[in-house]
């Protein structure tokens, strides 16, 4: 089954223009120690404003500011501890719960015609705390509560975006692809919803990174029974593996990483040593959301997630997956309207408003939240 979606992925980056430009040298290039080696945050950001300037025109220079600038983040509450408690003391800081907010606005609105407007359809129980617009407040450490579990985890507030979109029921089973460092996989667990989870990743550092996140926050009960599993598989055979078994499937891909690209020199993608990895990322995300949406139960449920600006690794891969797994499998994949969470949220966030399919959340000086773009897709039975 890998091969043909190899095979697939490789005449889709040829028609997009994704493949690897050939080399022009069969020898290894020395560098001169004349050569002026610049670090890879700067190669970033010189990469951004070649391909971005031309991709968002004259959103770019708002966008760049913003990258370059601190970053805001949200609290996600743990509701394995005292919940009620940890949101009022949120309050007391003049934050508020983003998501509950926004639903509880959308269904006080007088509907006009009840059959066209969607549900929210967002995964339940999940509360997260930010500032307000133009507030640049910081959230304090989260403490250890009577159970011994961390009251909150700070991420970026839009990174729970994928996982509000996935519309998570009752009894689910559940495949996090890419599950570390942990965020995303904490909050599906909170919502309540997962009967089985399985959180998957490559690197079993990174899962080290996830199983810590698990344990300052989960019970351990819920860590070591049947309810997660953590495992460290090569996730582009995931549909070998466990094929039309789950209900939802979040798949959120390595990427570029953009906004960590251009602060951080550890780990950072545009190191020169790396560059044949990051001209090969558009291969490895269609592989993966191949193998999330092969993953699925028919009238299953994905979410295609990164926090990358890049048209290539966003919309072009959905749609090159999408057409590969109707042409190799005979696999019908809806892309599904997500208009709607840009109107829900749209005090908090900042959106692109021109995504052939999905949504993006563009970094904003007073909502520097992102970039995270997400695209929710119906395997069609």
């Amino acid at each position: 089954m890998a091969a043909p979606i190899a095979r697939g992925v490789r005449e889709l980056l040829k028609v997009v223009d994704f493949a690897q430009v050939p080399r022009r040298h069969r020898y290894k290039k020395k560098w001169a120690t004349t050569e002026p080696k610049f670090p890879a945050s700067r190669l970033a950001l010189q990469n951004f404003d070649m391909t971005y300037s031309v991709q968002f025109g004259d959103l770019w220079p708002s966008i760049r500011v913003s990258l370059l600038s601190e970053q805001k983040y949200g609290a996600l509450v743990n509701n394995f501890g005292a919940w009620d408690n940890v949101s009022t003391n949120l309050e007391q800081l003049s934050a508020r719960d983003f998501v509950n907010e926004a639903i509880s606005r959308w269904e006080l609105e007088p509907k006009n015609d009840l059959s066209s407007t969607p549900s929210p359809g967002c995964s339940p129980n999940l509360r997260c705390f930010t500032f307000s617009r133009g507030d640049i407040s910081r959230f304090p450490p989260a403490r250890l509560s009577s159970l011994g579990l961390l009251d909150y985890y700070l991420m970026d507030a839009a990174s729970l975006l994928p996982v509000l979109a996935l519309g998570l029921q009752p009894g689910d089973t559940v495949l996090d692809l890419c599950a570390a460092p942990g965020g995303k996989t904490l909050a599906l667990l909170q919502t309540g919803c997962c009967r089985n989870l399985a959180a998957n990743d490559l690197s079993t550092s990174r899962t080290g990174r996830l199983q810590k996140v698990l344990h300052s926050y989960v019970p351990q009960a819920i860590r070591e029974g049947n309810q997660v599993r953590v495992t460290s598989w090569d996730g582009r055979k995931w549909g070998e593996l466990e094929g039309d078994t789950y209900d939802r499937v979040l798949v959120d891909v390595p990427c570029t990483t953009d906004r960590h690209s251009l602060h951080e020199e550890e780990n950072n993608i545009f190191q020169r040593s790396r560059k044949k990895e990051r001209q090969m990322l558009p291969m490895l995300q269609a592989h993966l959301l191949a193998a999330g949406l092969l993953a699925t139960k028919p009238g299953g449920h994905v979410v295609y997630s990164t926090c990358s600006l890049s048209h290539l690794q966003n919309e072009y891969v959905v749609q090159g997956t999408i057409e590969l797994l109707a042409n190799q499998y005979s696999i019908k994949v809806q892309v599904e309207d997500l208009s709607h969470f840009r109107k829900l949220f749209m005090d908090t966030f900042s959106f692109f408003p021109s995504c052939q399919v999905g949504e993006l959340v563009i970094p904003n000086l007073i909502a520097n939240f992102g970039p995270m773009y997400f695209c929710k897709m119906h395997r069609l039975p």
